[in-house]
């Protein structure tokens, strides 16, 4: 204990991260990109990608004066603020709620009392409340909850940011042509082509290459999600952290796994029929399906009657029918 020894810098301090380095969380999703790129290149004769660069810039927004930056030049320049209140704030008014009404863009802090026009304290309201709420700030209005809710964090648009360059790089390595567009110019092509507000119809509009007409063969979507390979964990706890169940040191059960799709043919009982959806194992040979909301439609299955579709592979797939305007 009273020995002499050197002074050494704790470890961490010592270490070095490689350049572009991401959390863990971040690179997943630059490497989902990359995987379906990949895979849907050996599916089609794939010849440029239209990637949407950049869907809100903070920074940009309090600041539009920064030079060297083309979408907010020119007819996009306020358009950027004004679709990502839209998104934030759920495209109805704050006040009274209202939807599919022409909205205003409004100060939480009027100008009159020291607020200013950076983005987090901009607000959407209906011309109604505007007006009645005048020279009043949110709190003095009645809406308390709309003055916190502009304090709060943007980890969405913080992850965005720290993503959209790593992941144009990574397309910019398939060799393949890639066109950067924003979310601005997104949607300006969604309304002039009268396309709901959907994700897969904003993909067909991402970027100035975009037509004048798009034609859909067919109305049937395909929705993926990452979910992963599992957990190291080998231990279910309860909400005050002591086990309730151990889970088993295998994946495969049977020939199945979790999370593989699968068709059960059940010839009697509570769930006689057919039916579709992902698998959940048990090593007592008795399964469950699990339906596309992720809820059980069939439990205590036999093994014997069920068949493989689709192995799993860290991904879940479900069908979803396009609602034309």
């Amino acid at each position: 204990r009273n020995r002499k020894t050197r002074y050494r810098k704790p470890r961490f301090l010592n270490r070095k991260r490689k350049e572009g380095w991401l959390p863990s969380s971040l690179e997943s999703r630059v490497q989902n990109i990359q995987t379906w790129v990949n895979r849907l290149k050996k599916l089609c004769p794939i010849g440029y990608i239209s990637y949407e660069n950049a869907k809100f810039d903070t920074q940009l927004m309090r600041n539009p004066e920064i030079n060297g930056v083309e979408y907010q030049q020119g007819t996009l320049q306020g358009y950027e603020v004004r679709e990502y209140l839209l998104e934030k704030f759920g495209r109805k008014c704050c006040y009274c709620g209202k939807e599919n009404v022409p909205l205003e863009v409004e100060h939480i802090i009027p100008k009159s009392r020291g607020g200013t026009d950076r983005v987090d304290n901009l607000c959407l309201a209906c011309h109604d409340c505007n007006q009645r709420k005048g020279s009043k700030t949110a709190e003095e209005f009645g809406y308390p909850h709309i003055q916190k809710q502009v304090k709060e964090t943007l980890k969405d648009t913080s992850a965005i940011n720290s993503t959209r360059w790593k992941v144009y790089e990574v397309l910019k390595q398939t060799g393949l042509d890639v066109e950067c567009g924003t979310g601005a110019r997104t949607k300006m092509n969604r309304i002039r082509l009268d396309l709901p507000k959907t994700h897969y119809f904003d993909a067909c509009c991402v970027g100035e290459s975009t037509t004048n007409h798009l034609y859909f063969k067919t109305k049937e979507v395909l929705f993926i999600k990452a979910k992963g390979r599992g957990s190291r964990s080998r231990t279910n706890l309860d909400r005050y952290g002591f086990p309730r169940g151990y889970l088993a040191r295998q994946k495969f059960f049977f020939g199945f796994q979790t999370g593989d799709m699968v068709k059960a043919v059940i010839p009697r009982g509570k769930y006689q029929g057919v039916w579709f959806g992902e698998v959940a194992c048990r090593k007592t040979g008795s399964f469950d399906i699990k339906g596309k909301d992720g809820k059980r439609i069939a439990q205590g299955i036999n093994y014997r009657y069920v068949q493989v579709i689709q192995r799993f592979d860290g991904y879940a797939y479900g069908k979803g029918v396009a609602e034309l305007a």
